[in-house]
């Protein structure tokens, strides 16, 4: 009698999408999260997450182990929304969602990315979002780190001029008031935090795609990556 072994299902296929605030990572994800029919990983989210729950808790930057049971133990959902709505995030039953996108928001997200503990508690929880029929990943170390097998690494970058352009324009489409030479300072501190880091610093993967979105319009960006990944066959 013939033993057959098993097969093993093939983990699904990741799209990994790497770069510094404003690169435009996070829109051309979703663009590319929905074309495909995947699911989406939004890992600058739960970094800032765990930011907004340590000022809730009132929990200092410089406290590592609290930040790490933070991290570890997220009371978090992910809601869905429809066409183009974002849909909700609720931390600790209250809608964040509004917040979730602030300057202030971000530079705690950049803090405590920083922090090794915090880094590894959430490893296991974003890498439980690579399920068929596959992930867009988003964020600065997807590639690198989070998924190093990845199907296809992409490096989106851009000027620093432009990418504060960007985020003035989002912000003050918002409403808020907002300080173009102030976004510059606080996206180069952001820059050198990312890349300085210790652990799972910002920065392309070997085999990445490098993609300088400076002067591109983000359908343009979209289509690039489209490309890329009709190409290599991946849909």
């Amino acid at each position: 009698m013939v033993i057959r072994k098993k097969k093993q299902p093939e983990e699904a296929p990741v799209l990994a999408v790497d770069g510094p605030s404003g690169s435009g990572k996070g829109t051309v994800c979703r663009l590319l999260a929905r074309e495909l029919g995947w699911n989406l990983l939004d890992s600058g989210a739960l970094y800032r997450l765990v930011g907004i729950a340590a000022r809730n808790h009132r929990v200092g930057l410089d406290n590592h182990v609290a930040l790490e049971v933070l991290a570890g133990h997220l009371d978090v959902q992910f809601l869905p929304g429809a066409g183009d709505d974002e849909g909700r995030v609720i931390l600790e039953g209250e809608d964040v969602g509004p917040m979730l996108r602030s300057e202030e928001v971000g530079a705690l997200a950049s803090e405590v990315a920083a922090v090794p503990a915090v880094r590894s508690a959430l490893l296991t929880r974003q890498r439980a979002f690579r399920i068929p029929p596959g992930l867009v990943a988003d964020g600065r170390d997807m590639g690198t780190v989070v998924f190093p097998d990845a199907t296809l690494k992409v490096f989106l970058t851009a000027s620093v001029g432009e990418r504060a352009e960007r985020r003035y324009k989002q912000l003050k489409d918002k409403g808020e008031a907002v300080s173009l030479p102030r976004l510059v300072e606080d996206i180069e501190a952001r820059d050198r935090r990312d890349t300085e880091r210790a652990v799972a610093p910002l920065r392309p993967a070997p085999d990445a795609v490098l993609v300088d979105t400076t002067g591109m319009g983000i359908t343009e960006v979209f289509l690039r990556l489209m490309a890329e990944v009709k190409e290599r066959g991946i849909v």
